[in-house]
Parts: structure tokens; C-alpha cells; sequence
């Protein structure tokens, strides 16, 4: 079976990612759950031959990089056929690769579950919005819906920082440059500072992976900007400890008072399976109040979670909450919503 057809299977099957790896049979999430496409294992010579087909499809990308450094990330489009973002890598000596699967289409909020009030987030003009959870949590489909939104309904300057391009934006309302790093640009710091001199009225950051890219991107938020980026951190607590440990210890007060002044929001979402096998985000939502601002400000973190469980509000919902609010409209199982939560005997109580 070559590419082309392995493609069009997967796709057929409403595959989210598909797996090449040396001793198995190529494989598939669908509905987040791994399945093989036949019985057929893979030699390396196999897996060599299909990704040096995808790297065809890529302009005839230089494998030099995989073979190097043992990993390379990329993206390409088939027309007619869909966008792929490729992680090859090497294992075992033998080369592999995990291809995620990309609509041409934008997605769409509300057929993905998204609520309105994280959308109503794109009205703000300046400071941080951050949307974060583990790999494979639906964090860059979140923030393409959100870009989209601000592309049909203002007139802005939006510049995308991506590693790689995922979702196509066309310019709408708004104009909208799409930049991908190693492509376009060296790397998120050199690329985001350049940013800062291009007009933009929002910038989306496609991770904020360091100390250096963090701090940058504080500053663009903290000069009239409205910044939006993800992290690999699940819950708003632990997002803002992240963000002020990566800086030295003589330096975290200081960033403590900054990120209260610039961080509006924090999104937390995680996938969780439907009664009819898809998938929907539970999502915790932290919207910066003068309370907690002032949490931040003077190192009581600790108290945020705390604050959002017990607070009424509409933009302030807990994991917890989020997860209830699914299992009462019938989209996920009692058994579901204890095995995400993130206090499962609290949780229990409420089901009850």
C-alpha cells in the first residue's frame, strides 16, 4: 500500500493521526483509539520507502535533518485530498513517522463543542490568552477557531507564529500572515520580536516552549497586544506556576506582577469520549479577576483552583464542572467523567 492510498484511507475512516513505525502494521487513532489498518508489519526498508514518499509530497523536502538530528517537523498539503503536519523520527535505527490529519476547512466551534464564552475571549484587544493541555488535547484546533473568529468579525492585523503551519487562514475582515518557523523564520523568538515591528494587533504564538520565548512573548503582551499561545500544562494553577519557574529565582516576583497586569485568561481543555464513540473538550476556564490578579501578584497560586470551583460564574468553570455539565447533557458517561476529573471523589458526590 503506498501513501496516497494509506491517505485516503485514514481519512475515509475519520482518522485523527496515522502511525508508521518499523514491526507493526500502520496504524490509526479514531476516536482516540489505536487500530491497525491490516496485518501486514512493517520492515524499515518499508518505512524508509513511504517517508521518503512523504517527503516527495513536501516539495522534495532534505531528509538531511531526520537523518542528522534523528527528527524533523514539517508540514504539506495534497489537493483535493487534505493538510498533513508529519513528526518523523528515527527509532530503533529505522526511520518513522506520525502524521496528523488536517481539514482544508476551518473548524467549526460549535460542531466542536467549544463554548461561546471561550469564542466571546477574541473580543479583548490586548494581554495573554493562553489555551493549554497534554499533546493531542485539541489545543491548535481551539486557537484556529478563535483566529478564525477575530478573521470574520474584526478588522485586525493577526500574525501566526507556527511550528508547523496547521490550519489556512484566507484573509477576511482581517489580515492574517501566516508564518512558519524553519520555513519562513529561524525560530518563535527571532520571529516574534520581528512581530512586534509588523503592525500586528494580534499574535498567536504556536507554543510558548522556554525561558526566552515566554519572556518575548510577555512583552508583546504587555505593549498593547493580544497575544494567544498554548502550553503542554493542564489547569490554570499550574499554567501560571509554569510560567514564573522558568525564570530565575531573583526574577519571579517581578514576573509574578507582570503576568497579573498582562494574563486575561486560561483555557484548560482535555478530549474526553462521547456515548456515540467521538470526542468533546471538557474545557476549565480561568478568567483573570481582580482577585485573582492579586493571587498571582502575591505568590498565592495555590488558591486559583479553589476560587474557580466555587465561583458562579459563566467565563469561570472548573474541569470538574465542565465534565458535569457534559454528563447531564447525556454526551458522556458517569464512568467518563470520574476518569477525567481531577478530583474524582468530589465529583463522585455530585453525580450522585
Amino acid at each position: 500500500m503506498n501513501l496516497i492510498e494509506i491517505l485516503k484511507k485514514a481519512i475515509d475512516n475519520q482518522a485523527s493521526d496515522i502511525f508508521i513505525v518499523a514491526g507493526l502494521p500502520v496504524s490509526m487513532r479514531i476516536n482516540g483509539i489505536i487500530s491497525r489498518l491490516d496485518d501486514v508489519r512493517l520492515l524499515p526498508n518499508d518505512t524508509e520507502a513511504l517517508l521518503t514518499e512523504i517527503y516527495a509530497q513536501a516539495a522534495d523536502r532534505d531528509m538531511k535533518q531526520l537523518h542528522t538530528n534523528g527528527d524533523d517537523d514539517f508540514s504539506f498539503s495534497i489537493p483535493g485530498l487534505s493538510r498533513f503536519r508529519i513528526s518523523a523520527y528515527k527509532q530503533r535505527s529505522s526511520l518513522c513517522a506520525v502524521i496528523r490529519i488536517i481539514t482544508f476547512d476551518l473548524p467549526n466551534s460549535k460542531n466542536l463543542g467549544i463554548p461561546e464564552y471561550v469564542m466571546d475571549l477574541t473580543k479583548n484587544s490586548k494581554g495573554m490568552i493562553l489555551v493549554t493541555g497534554a499533546a493531542g488535547s485539541g489545543k491548535s484546533t481551539t486557537l484556529a477557531c478563535m483566529i478564525d473568529a477575530i478573521n470574520r468579525s474584526q478588522k485586525k492585523h493577526i500574525i501566526t507564529l507556527e511550528d508547523p503551519l496547521e490550519f489556512l487562514h484566507r484573509h477576511n475582515q482581517s489580515i492574517v500572515s501566516q508564518r512558519e518557523i524553519n520555513v519562513d523564520t529561524e525560530n518563535y523568538v527571532t520571529a516574534l520580536r520581528s512581530a512586534l515591528r509588523q503592525s500586528p494587533d494580534v499574535i498567536l504564538l504556536g507554543e510558548m516552549r522556554d525561558y526566552e520565548t515566554i519572556n518575548v512573548a510577555m512583552t508583546a503582551a504587555e505593549t498593547g497586544h493580544l497575544l494567544l499561545s498554548s502550553l503542554h500544562t493542564i489547569g490554570a494553577a499550574n499554567t501560571i506556576d509554569r510560567i514564573i519557574d522558568v525564570f530565575p529565582a531573583n526574577q519571579q516576583h517581578q514576573v509574578a506582577v507582570q503576568l497579573s497586569m498582562v494574563l486575561h485568561a486560561v483555557v484548560s481543555q482535555q478530549l474526553v469520549p462521547t456515548v456515540d464513540g467521538k470526542v468533546v473538550p471538557a474545557m476549565e476556564i480561568m478568567t483573570v479577576t481582580p482577585a485573582i490578579r492579586n493571587m498571582i501578584r502575591d505568590h498565592k497560586v495555590h488558591q486559583i483552583d479553589a476560587l474557580v470551583a466555587s465561583s458562579a460564574r459563566e467565563d469561570m468553570i472548573s474541569m470538574d464542572a465542565s465534565l458535569l455539565s457534559l454528563y447531564k447533557q447525556g454526551l458522556i458517561t458517569h464512568d467518563t467523567a470520574l476518569r477525567y476529573a481531577t478530583n474524582p471523589e468530589m465529583l463522585l458526590k455530585k453525580l450522585s
